[in-house]
């Protein structure tokens, strides 16, 4: 990325605009004052301005403006000293260049900011599956905002991959934040895109999550990086009536418009995070449940249901799912995320993934 391709806060019609009326104060001022030394401030604030905000053409335009009026001012009123106008001028000078100076550096930084950000966007692609998504047994739709939206990516996980066995379903939430949280996400969606379709179970892919945790945490141990676990919730859709799902310490999902109509699912038996297996005194173990046609589940992790407002209350989930059931599943998860971004009013603490998923209708 070049310098030209990067666009500037101060727009050029701005820019001419303020130099258009610095100039014209100045000169008002000079007609009416006997000296010109109330031209002082006037001559600092453009070049000032446009450091912080244009582009370096700019800021140099500026500064040539600048002392092209010191030098007219010194023509039409000569100081009485000439030390005060050497002083007044090499002051100038190196007013201006330390401007110049300081554009360039904002503007290369920038530069790499931008670069950054056009990386993360590309990782991100490559981290999470577009969505929608549509297999054999289900549609999924879903929206990701991470905390910090020049990040483009977090610690929240998800992924589905259509197996030989059914369409394997995973969400996940890596402990912490940053590039450690990350580097821990993308160890477990690479194991879980080969596990799953590969393993006959839905245990055996737990097992190899579990591995790759483990994995990744010695690895941060030698690198003296902290280790860290990961809430997931996995599920496996076939052609039979009932879901699997092995719930490793991750929020449990919503059903909507149930038998039981809306509430959170009953999966009892929620085991450990993955990367804590060694610290359980039993096997995680596979449930099931009943997932109707044209019944929603809601998956999500808990930046959703641990959302605040300004005041600390946590955003009401289960209240405010009545109101957002009967919208189809692709509008559900994006008017959710609006309600909380309403909720917090832009002040969110964590990152979010929402997932509505529904059995694919029967073909024929």
């Amino acid at each position: 990325m070049t310098p030209t391709t990067l666009r500037t806060r101060l727009s050029p019609r701005l820019f001419w605009s303020a130099l258009a009326v610095a100039t014209l104060l100045v000169v008002l001022l000079s007609l009416l004052s006997s000296t010109t030394a109330r031209l002082s401030p006037l001559l600092i604030v453009l070049p000032a301005l446009a450091a912080g905000l244009g582009s370096v053409r700019q800021t140099l335009i500026a500064s040539g403006w600048v002392l092209a009026l010191l030098g007219a001012s010194f023509a039409y009123e000569p100081p009485e000293q000439v030390t005060d106008g050497v002083t007044e001028s090499v002051a100038a000078v190196a007013f201006l260049a330390l401007a110049v100076s300081a554009c360039r550096w904002r503007t290369h930084r920038e530069q790499e900011l931008e670069r950054l950000r056009t990386t993360l966007v590309a990782l991100q692609q490559q981290i999470l599956r577009p969505l929608p998504v549509v297999t054999r047994e289900v549609l999924m739709h879903g929206v990701y905002a991470p905390v910090e939206e020049d990040r483009q990516v977090g610690g929240d996980i998800y992924e589905i991959v259509q197996s030989p066995f059914g369409t394997r379903v995973l969400i996940g939430d890596v402990q912490g934040k940053g590039l450690a949280a990350i580097g821990a996400g993308f160890a477990v969606l690479g194991a879980f895109r080969e596990a799953a379709y590969r393993e006959p179970t839905l245990s055996a892919v737990v097992d190899a999550l579990e591995d790759a945790v483990v994995r990744h945490n010695e690895f941060a141990e030698q690198n003296g990086e902290p280790t860290r676990f990961v809430t997931a919730l996995l599920l496996s859709v076939d052609g039979e009536p009932e879901v699997q799902a092995v719930n490793c310490g991750h929020v449990p999902p919503f059903v909507l418009d149930g038998p039981g109509g809306h509430g959170p699912l009953d999966l009892a038996d929620t085991a450990v995070p993955l990367g804590l297996a060694a610290l359980a005194s039993e096997p995680r173990v596979v449930q099931w449940f009943e997932l109707p046609e044209r019944t929603t589940l809601l998956l999500y992790t808990d930046g959703v249901s641990e959302a605040r407002d300004r005041s600390g209350a946590f955003y009401p989930l289960e209240e405010r799912l009545p109101e957002l059931a009967g919208l189809p599943a692709a509008d559900l998860v994006t008017a959710l995320r609006a309600d909380i971004d309403r909720f917090t009013a832009g002040a969110r603490r964590d990152d979010i993934a929402a997932l509505s998923l529904r059995r694919a209708p029967a073909l024929g």
